[in-house]
């Protein structure tokens, strides 16, 4: 079952595929678990969670926003049911909650919220930053295999981008990197990458908004250009804004890294995620062990479809103060 679903996971139609086994409750059909990764993707259980709530609700009513946790990992073996909570309904907004379960326990919650879209009210945006358009940059399976090129690469690095790029090769996600570590006027560094569905199929609009939460995520767990990186979703360029490395020294070694929590809005239901979409990532606080990212997903056109935010745990090899022992009183 497992070994069955990790190749499923190419086809992104069937990685947000969902089995309705009652009024309010589904199943997953297939999960996956990335390289080096701990747990099922992260983007697939939102993914999931989203379609199964898109199907208790009035398609006149579109999804605007989410936010969900994560508790615990969950196996690929075993199936993930996704149990829906009618919160809500009202005349402009519907509300529901999601419940995700795997052997008895709730690894996954999400309230999401729906809207009758408004495109009459008035708009505004902030614009999309100047970057080479798709075609003037190159997938990121043909930036692993330019690296396994070189004689000199030991073999454990070349093991690791064989797997990258044997994994990147499959993914329903095509990625290309737009910019990295660009410095904006102000002194924010930003990441961008243009990112796309393969093979996606024409999905009906209310569920057209599944489908980023797989790209999203997917795009960000594949930034790595070597070992050294943390192979784990969006919160890994708060790490890097950090220094922080796998095989950094005392101080700036990474020990863990780890999703706790997602947010989206969307400000369009006019998008095609079978066409190259620029995703831009910038941290703007890391500290106490956790790090924020915040995201901005643009069409080619500049226009600014959705606004992402995503915080994990990011810890580094620093031992905290070491409390003295209170000696207990001299009893005269």
């Amino acid at each position: 079952m497992a070994e069955t679903n990790q190749v499923e996971h190419t086809q992104i139609s069937t990685s947000l595929e969902v089995e309705r086994i009652d009024k309010n409750l589904f199943r997953s059909k297939s999960l996956w678990l990335p390289l080096r990764a701990r747990g099922v993707f992260g983007g697939q259980v939102i993914s999931q969670a989203v379609v199964s709530a898109t199907n208790c609700v009035d398609p006149a009513f579109a999804l605007h926003s989410l936010h969900c946790y994560f508790l615990l990992s969950a196996s690929p073996a075993t199936p993930i049911i996704y149990n829906v909570e009618r919160v809500r309904d009202g005349k402009s907004y519907v509300t529901r909650a999601v419940k995700a379960v795997q052997n008895g326990r709730i690894i996954f919650i999400m309230i999401c919220s729906f809207q009758k879209p408004e495109p009459w009210q008035p708009q505004q945006q902030w614009p999309m930053p100047k970057v080479p358009k798709p075609d003037d940059c190159e997938l990121q399976e043909v930036r692993y295999a330019r690296v396994l090129e070189n004689k000199d690469i030991s073999q454990d690095s070349k093991d690791f981008f064989q797997a990258l790029h044997y994994e990147r090769s499959r993914s329903p996600v095509a990625i290309k990197v737009a910019a990295e570590h660009d410095l904006s006027v102000d002194g924010v560094v930003r990441y961008m990458y243009w990112m796309r569905a393969r093979s996606i199929p024409k999905y009906e609009a209310p569920f057209q908004k599944a489908s980023p939460r797989f790209l999203r995520v997917g795009t960000c767990a594949d930034w790595q250009n070597s070992a050294s990186w943390p192979t784990h979703p969006t919160f890994s360029l708060a790490a890097r804004t950090l220094g922080l490395r796998r095989d950094g020294n005392p101080g700036s070694r990474l020990t863990m890294t780890s999703t706790v929590d997602h947010t989206l809005w969307f400000y369009s239901n006019d998008f095609d995620f079978a066409e190259w979409l620029l995703y831009v990532i910038e941290s703007p606080r890391a500290g106490s062990g956790r790090g924020v990212v915040h995201g901005r997903i643009y069409t080619q056109d500049g226009t600014l479809v959705a606004v992402a935010a995503q915080e994990g745990v990011v810890r580094a090899d620093v031992r905290g103060p070491v409390a003295e022992e209170k000696k207990p009183a001299a009893k005269l």
